[in-house]
């Protein structure tokens, strides 16, 4: 296995520092790969074959959004045509999509990311350019992130010879896509009214409406599942060759932490998030006791960027613009609310007030702010 973000990493099995005062990590984990790490440090507490390569089912979409989604205004709307639902995998997940309707950018990311609609996936890499330049694009920003267990066959995570992701790299997507204030939205969003079909009624057009879901079920909860205390996104995913896919975010005292769990040999009804869930649990108890055991390495323009005189640091395009390194100070900067949707960033860095600067780049190991999307939206 790969030796990104420590050696460590690229051992087989089980990978934690247990010590005095240390949790133990839960015993009944079957998943052929999982990782817990802090989103903000990037320090990774706990793994498991975390650069096993695998394939990744519909979490690949993560990579697919922070890819495409700074290239087109959420405003935005689009005609859907024949030719952009073409060739979708036989049983793919829809939203459904229509052709003849128009839908703007926003809806059709929605429609991503609660429904994991193949359709949505196909229209916005149409819109892209295409399929080919949409997995070319994918492949390329992978490779600029040092994901390099990663190989994009197809957009939408269907089933494809040779496409393939890991625990760690989905961590790495969703650690960089969270940083797009947009993606934090529609990733944390549980349900929305979605455009249906245009009908006529006494000779007007009218545009009707249906509910789309999450299927994320720590966010959205199910019969044997409750919602996840803290949660805010990401993605999850299930197909036959892949199994059960998830990677999530959570915060609870403070700390934000990302758990990526692929493929549950433990054949029970929503088993990837029940094994989720007792990680993050894990992660929480752990975290700030146990030494970590490798780290969550930045996008290689940041290193380039980090080792240059006078580095700034700031949000990617289609997020929000992010601060330098503050001076020590016990002064805590408070949330502040940022508009999209009740969505956030609402954890306190200590430190001085944060510069906001229009830069490309982070520096490496900073801390990043992240939302606080529970305190702001609604339960289910």
């Amino acid at each position: 296995m790969s030796s990104v973000g420590g050696a460590r990493l690229a051992q087989a099995g089980t990978q934690v520092n247990l010590a005095a005062g240390v949790p133990v990590v839960p015993k009944d984990l079957t998943a052929r790969s999982w990782i817990v790490s802090d989103a903000e440090t990037g320090d990774v507490l706990a793994a498991h074959n975390a650069h096993w390569r695998l394939p990744p089912a519909s979490t690949l979409k993560m990579l697919f959004a922070d890819t495409v989604l700074p290239k087109f205004p959420k405003t935005t709307e689009h005609k859907v045509v024949a030719s952009d639902l073409a060739g979708m995998g036989a049983g793919s997940s829809v939203v459904p999509i229509k052709e003849g309707e128009s839908y703007t950018v926003r809806d059709l990311w929605l429609g991503v990311f609660l429904r994991s609609g193949n359709d949505a996936v196909h229209v916005l890499s149409h819109m892209n350019g295409g399929v080919d330049k949409t997995v070319a694009d994918m492949n390329a920003h992978a490779q600029d992130l040092q994901a390099l267990d990663t190989h994009v066959v197809t957009p939408d995570g269907y089933d494809e010879p040779g496409q393939v992701s890991s625990a760690y790299d989905l961590t790495l997507f969703a650690r960089s896509g969270l940083q797009k204030k947009d993606f934090r939205e529609y990733c944390s969003t549980v349900s929305v009214k979605f455009p249906g079909e245009t009908t006529k009624v006494k000779g007007k057009s009218v545009r009707g409406t249906f509910e789309i879901r999450n299927t994320n079920r720590l966010l959205s909860g199910d019969s044997d599942v409750s919602v996840y205390p803290g949660i805010a996104g990401v993605k999850n995913g299930n197909t036959t060759n892949a199994g059960a896919t998830f990677t999530g975010v959570a915060e609870r005292g403070g700390k934000v932490l990302l758990v990526t769990v692929m493929n549950p040999e433990k054949d029970e009804h929503n088993e990837v998030y029940k094994e989720a869930a007792k990680i993050l649990d894990w992660g929480f108890q752990a975290a700030g006791k146990v030494q970590p055991v490798g780290e969550l390495v930045a996008p290689r323009n940041a290193a380039q960027a980090s080792a240059q005189p006078g580095a700034t640091a700031s949000g990617e395009a289609g997020g929000d613009t992010a601060g330098t390194k503050p001076a020590a100070s016990s002064t805590p900067v408070a949330a502040e609310e940022d508009g999209s949707g009740g969505v956030g960033i609402a954890l306190a860095i200590v430190g001085g007030l944060l510069v906001l600067l229009a830069g490309g780049v982070f520096l490496v190991n900073r801390r990043w702010p992240l939302p606080d999307l529970v305190r702001r939206r609604p339960r289910p």
